[in-house]
């Protein structure tokens, strides 16, 4: 007979907050089941599983409608939009108070959703998100290094400066957001295709939503050439990030708060000035591009009263070199100096 202490305990335990789980997909049929097994072995099982194909070709999006059955989760599909659209849309198909997302690529480690779960705070009314940390891999799920996190300049960030000069880096498919929080704050920012997580994160920080970290391992991040952050959609994604808060943050000098000279040009001048000495040295035939990128990245930097002189001057001369260098002079500098040109001539 069965003891109806047992029963009574059972009854009296609480249910497991309702999660869904989001994958934004793109032609990921090569990864997709891996990111799907990971979420069916989790210990603490999602409430909705919702995948939206975000303009696959057909081959697929056949290729999805023939797994759905298995993995049984829900198809949206939609023109494509880029991932952050793929994610809006896919949160407003789930009506769980709890959002995970999972890249195609990335795959869940078996406690992910009841470690983020257990990390809820259960009477702070304005929690945006908990994150953990992560382990590196490559794209066949390799393991490259076990943690993310190793020193406290990626630990978790309270104040504004420390978000801006540095990556958040909080990875979307080892955090879990508050749908509450996730739409008072618009979603993710569609014009990114790159940077969107930072943003997003930000905006969840400024709208004044707390964050709170686990210091344990919970997603599989995998990095492959093929990534989303190799491509020239990035180069374009970072200086639409960059412009925003540039806009958005002007200069506080009774505060002291000079935000494009120290938070935003150390973070992103690098990339700008960079990107566009390897396309010369590469033959990249998105040069022009890059080159306008650049120039624009240098009149705003060049508008600022505060930013030295000297960091000016050296921002005119790669730019120079950007214009007029050609590809062997780049080579040349970079054989003869022993230095990377973009060491020489950031700000």
């Amino acid at each position: 007979m069965p003891d109806s202490n047992l029963q009574s305990n059972a009854a009296a335990a609480p249910a497991a907050p309702s999660v869904v789980v989001v994958i934004p997909f793109y032609n990921g049929s090569a990864f997709i089941e891996r990111a799907l097994r990971s979420i069916a072995a989790q210990s603490t099982p999602a409430a909705e599983v919702v995948v939206v194909n975000d303009g696959s070709t057909a081959e697929e999006r056949a290729f999805l409608e023939r797994i759905q059955p298995q993995y049984g989760f829900k198809l949206v599909n939609q023109d494509n939009g880029g991932q952050g659209a793929a994610r809006n849309a896919g949160v407003a198909a789930s009506s769980a108070p709890y959002i995970c997302f999972l890249d195609q690529d990335d795959f869940y480690l078996e406690n992910h959703t009841r470690i983020l779960t257990e990390a809820i705070p259960p009477d702070e009314p304005r929690w945006g998100y908990v994150f953990a940390d992560l382990w590196e891999a490559d794209g066949e799920g390799r393991i490259f290094q076990h943690t993310q996190y190793n020193g406290p300049d990626r630990r978790p960030k309270h104040n504004l400066l420390a978000m801006l000069r540095d990556d958040l880096f909080v990875l979307p498919s080892a955090a879990l957001i508050r749908r509450a929080a996730f739409e008072a704050v618009g979603g993710v920012d569609t014009q990114f295709m790159g940077y969107e997580d930072d943003d997003l994160f930000l905006r969840l920080f400024r709208a004044g939503y707390t964050s709170h970290y686990v210091d344990k391992a919970v997603t599989v991040w995998c990095k492959h050439t093929g990534s989303t952050s190799f491509s020239m959609r990035m180069n374009r994604s970072r200086f639409r990030y960059f412009k925003k808060l540039a806009q958005a943050l002007p200069d506080e000098p009774d505060f002291k708060r000079f935000y494009l000279r120290d938070c935003l040009m150390p973070r992103f001048g690098r990339y700008f000035v960079g990107a566009t000495i390897q396309a010369i040295e590469l033959g990249d035939e998105n040069l022009p591009e890059l080159r306008d990128i650049l120039d624009e990245y240098v009149a705003i930097v060049l508008a600022s009263p505060v930013v030295r002189s000297r960091t000016k001057f050296k921002l005119r001369v790669a730019q120079a070199l950007a214009h007029r260098g050609s590809r062997g002079l780049v080579r040349a500098i970079n054989v003869f100096t022993k230095l990377p040109v973009i060491r020489r001539l950031r700000p």
